[in-house]
């Protein structure tokens, strides 16, 4: 090490020194970091490759970045951002910021499975340092813009080498600030990894707090804007630079003992390190041409590879064989806030800080050519401030200067704080606030009262927001917004972003294409109607097509139908939509990462979902549902069908079996009215279907978890594809033996084997009504009783024509049951109808309108039937006569011949009407063979 007063910076070091041995006791650890912390500036200042410290979304970053690119011109600009997302930069002249740029990995092959998908996100804000390099290396002819931070796959790869979990890289993804409420935008970046170009904040809580009580602030991102930020907005290129250096090295220096998250620093480092050694080496270009941009945490690194002599040597591990997609997605100010744990409005007031300096200061930023969203600068008469030429060699020491000298306080800017507290009492009254003039007046006088408080002489965004909120805010909101969103709102907004047309993939350039025709703006935010007369504009179906898969794919609300509906074998002449994709723009992006088209897309999912290690029997028989009423043709049903096979085949519990028998009834339905013939996976599936539910069926009844709703949807599938079973090949002895094994212990279950029974004709009606009044006369079973009459309710799943004993069950219920026992058991009566109303309640409904009477009046005098049932004659045979003697079944011809007579004339026959015997038809036959009778009676008596 040099002498003390060797280098620019060894008057700071002696002054440090003595400052340690006086309030520390004599040097010890703290003169070792304050001394650190001016050898880590001294260190990056004497870097011949100029290294230039950023601070993340810092307008005073950017602003320092526009003037020194102007001045220094370098011909090569290496960006702390991962080096697989170098292509999409040059398609940010197409996007209106913010936006961020995306890594994305629905599949992962040397990753946990559990942390499928990945994605990697880093945004971009016009007031940003890194927007700044961008703009001037990709519009400056000869100028080469290389990234060199690792890779979107290393981020992940360091993140599991040390323990299992989520993937979530410390530091990159910070929590949001405690009280706050998300926004409507915070959730565009989903759950996707930050990467931080900047980060600086302190890592020890110690320190951020004691910062946060002494700056007489709130959260961290005001200790920034009034302690960093608004000093470093007007000072020179040197001055700027040392600072962010001391900032990144005090942050470094007390830095938790966090061994991971040390280890990621450091290996990014040398990462970035080898990465522009080996560009050196391979271009040939002076590092007195080049220019580093990187955080400030970063640039006061003290790794062996730090500098282009330096002597460590980092090997960067291979890629693993995980497939990444690259795209744009829309990002919002909200989304870099609840991303990166800043306060909420903090990024709307850096927009707001960066157009003030770029107006006091006159720079001229960088734009990309062509850029969406971005102004252009009018023409006007003054020149641009002069810049002064930096100076040659070492730099000198502008840290003492700078930390020497009292705070620059500001003037206060009447005009424009009157501005704002008009502004905020007018959107106040907006949002339904009883705000007036004198509110304003409140507004204005104690913002200045609180900057006063914290020792400010010109109030800052956030005072006026405190003295807002303090003197506009009631007990209620009465709006949608309240104060503290109104002034976001009033300093810039939530700025949302938006990818351009040509900057979108493949899928999401279709999508828009084929719905063309719609002639909706499908790129703005908000909900948008869509009329489709499929009748009279046949060329809606194609549109209609994508919208129902869309709705599919997308979350919800990207597209969802108001007026129509699709279902198997039925289309609607005209349909109304809520379109969103504007709004949902990242999810249609992300659903370009998966494929080409929609079609593709949603083949693949329905054959992930088909043949996935969790798939059952009714989610695969929906996925031929899905691809029968979205995709059309048989090829894939057809397969997904095998499928739905294999994999009934293998289950072993009965826990799908109502959503089995629901789908298998739609299949049928939809094959037998548009088919000729079904197709050969769906006969050998009610066949398999029914040999399985006939093997599950006695377990079924006997096992706890097997609910009395799964138990009746098997009862369902095997009695109404009986039909269909039998015809196949089938043996009904199987079903008859399953329900004879069964043995319920449950009331509910046995309901159920009784009606399964009577279904099978081993127990008739009169003693299933028989056996429920015994049920009613028993006191024990009392209790009891409304259990098996939910049972009663389940059966009409199989056995829908008992509805008229259901009922009469349900009722005897109502007249004899206790107060006591009824009124609980009511509930759970509702449950089951609603939770069953689309099959069970209409059955019931229909069989009590029948029964009961349709008048109030005549239900006092009104009996039930199953009270006061008149006795019955035996039923005669057919033919046989009355006790009139005439016939039964033929008295209305014997009363009405005519008809008779007709069809006798039309078939020929003209003989008359034979009179009637007189003894009994009957007789006949033993009075012309009387043998007969006398063998019998031979035979009987055995004469």
């Amino acid at each position: 090490m040099s002498g003390p007063h060797e280098t620019p910076f060894g008057a700071l070091r002696e002054q440090l020194h003595e400052a340690a041995t006086e309030f520390a006791d004599g040097p010890g650890a703290l003169e070792g970091i304050l001394l650190g912390m001016v050898d880590d500036v001294d260190r990056a200042v004497r870097e011949p490759l100029e290294i230039f410290p950023v601070c993340h979304h810092s307008p005073a970053s950017a602003l320092a970045m526009a003037r020194r690119l102007r001045e220094k011109q370098p011909k090569v600009v290496y960006l702390e951002l991962c080096e697989d997302m170098a292509p999409l930069l040059d398609e940010l002249r197409n996007c209106r910021l913010p936006v961020a740029v995306q890594a994305f990995a629905s599949a992962v092959d040397g990753f946990p499975e559990e942390w499928a998908p990945l994605s990697v996100v880093a945004p971009i804000t016009e007031a940003s340092a890194e927007y700044q390099a961008i703009a001037y290396a990709l519009d400056t002819p000869g100028v080469e813009l290389v990234l060199v931070d690792r890779s979107s796959d290393h981020v992940f790869q360091w993140d599991g080498r040390h323990g299992e979990g989520a993937p979530e890289t410390p530091g990159d993804k910070a929590p949001a600030v405690a009280g706050e409420e998300p926004e409507s935008g915070a959730a565009l970046h989903g759950e996707a990894v930050g990467v931080e170009i900047g980060d600086l904040r302190p890592r020890f809580a110690e320190l951020e707090e004691h910062l946060l009580r002494h700056g007489k602030v709130r959260h961290w991102s005001e200790w920034w804007h009034q302690y960093v930020e608004v000093p470093l907005g007007g000072s020179d290129h040197a001055t700027y630079r040392q600072v962010m250096f001391l900032v990144g090295s005090l942050f470094r220096r007390l830095a938790p003992g966090d061994g991971q998250r040390v280890r990621v620093d450091e290996d990014r480092e040398r990462y970035m390190w080898t990465r522009m050694r080996e560009h050196l080496a391979s271009s040939g270009a002076d590092p007195a041409d080049c220019l580093y941009v990187c955080g400030a945490f970063h640039a006061a690194s003290r790794v062996a590879e730090f500098g282009v002599a330096g002597s460590g040597s980092f090997t960067i591990s291979p890629r693993s064989a995980t497939t990444w997609q690259h795209g744009l997605i829309p990002s919002s100010n909200t989304a870099i806030e609840a991303q990166f744990g800043l306060a909420s409005g903090s990024v709307s007031i850096a927009a707001t800080q960066w157009a003030k300096n770029l107006k006091r200061t006159r720079v001229q930023p960088y734009r990309l050519a062509g850029q969406d969203g971005t102004k252009k600068p009018r023409a006007t008469k003054k020149t641009a401030a002069p810049v002064p030429a930096p100076a040659e060699g070492a730099a000198a020491d502008r840290l003492s200067g700078f930390l020497r000298q009292p705070p620059v306080l500001d003037g206060l800017d009447e005009a424009e704080l009157l501005g704002w507290s008009v502004e905020i009492v007018r959107a106040a009254r907006r949002s339904g606030y009883l705000a007036s003039t004198a509110d304003a007046i409140a507004v204005f006088e104690t913002s200045i009262l609180l900057a006063g408080m914290r020792d400010r002489a010109k109030p800052t965004p956030y005072d006026f927001q405190d003295a807002a909120i303090t003197c506009i805010e009631k007990d209620a909101v009465p709006g949608r917004r309240d104060v503290r969103r109104l002034v976001d709102i009033m300093m810039g907004g939530d700025r949302i972003g938006r990818v351009g047309y040509d900057a979108l993939p493949p899928l999401a350039r279709d999508v828009h294409d084929r719905l063309a025709p719609l002639e909706l703006k499908l790129q703005q935010r908000g909900v948008q109607r869509a009329l489709l007369d499929l009748g009279s504009r046949p060329e809606f179906e194609a549109c209609s097509d994508v919208l129902w898969m869309l709705r599919r794919l997308m979350p919800h609300g990207a597209a969802r139908p108001i007026m129509g509906e699709r279902r198997l074998g039925e289309r609607s002449l005209q349909e109304s939509w809520d379109v969103a994709l504007g709004t949902h723009q990242r999810a249609l992006i992300e659903l370009g990462y998966e494929g080409v088209s929609i079609e593709q897309v949603m083949e693949q999912r329905l054959r992930r979902a088909a043949y996935g290690p969790r798939a059952t029997a009714a989610g695969v028989l929906g996925a031929v549902e899905d691809a029968t009423l979205y995709l059309g043709g048989r090829r894939l049903a057809d397969e997904l069908g095998n499928r739905a096979l294999e994999v009934l085949a293998a289950e072993r519990t009965v826990d799908g079996a109502p959503e089995v028998l629901r789908r298998i009834r739609r299949l049928l339905a939809y094959y037998r009215t548009s088919e000729p013939v079904l197709p050969p996976w769906v006969e050998s599936f009610v066949k398999a279907g029914y040999a399985h539910y006939c093997t599950l069926l006695p377990t079924a009844f006997t096992d706890e978890d097997a609910t009395v709703g799964q138990v009746a949807a098997m009862l369902g599938f095997l009695f109404s594809m009986e039909g269909l079973a039998l015809s196949l090949g089938c043996d009904r002895t199987q079903l008859e033996l399953a329900v004879a094994q069964s043995r319920p212990e449950s009331p509910e279950k046995t309901a159920l084997l009784w009606v399964a029974r009577v279904q099978l004709g081993t127990l008739s009606r009169d003693a299933l009504r028989a056996r429920c009044a015994e049920l009613l006369a028993n006191p024990l079973v009392v209790p009891a009783y409304p259990r098996y009459l939910s049972g009663f309710v389940h059966a009409l799943e199989p056995v829908p024509w008992l509805a008229d004993v259901v009922v009469e069950a349900v009722s005897n219920a109502f007249g004899r049951l206790p107060d006591p026992v009824l009124l609980p058991w009511l509930p759970n009566l509702i449950t089951t109808l609603r939770s069953n109303a689309a099959e069970l309640a209409p059955l019931l409904i229909r069989e009590a309108g029948r029964i009961f009477p349709a008048r109030l009046a005549a239900l006092d005098t009104w009996v039930p039937p199953w009270n006061d049932a008149p006795e019955e004659p035996p039923a005669s045979p057919p033919g046989a006569r009355s006790a009139g003697g005439s016939p039964r079944g033929a008295a209305l011809l014997l009363a009405h011949p005519e008809a008779l007579d007709a069809t006798a004339r039309l078939l020929g026959c003209d003989a008359p009407w034979a009179a009637p015997a007189s003894a009994p038809a009957g007789a006949l036959l033993t009075a012309r063979h009387p043998d007969s009778a006398a063998a019998w009676e031979t035979l009987l008596t055995g004469a």
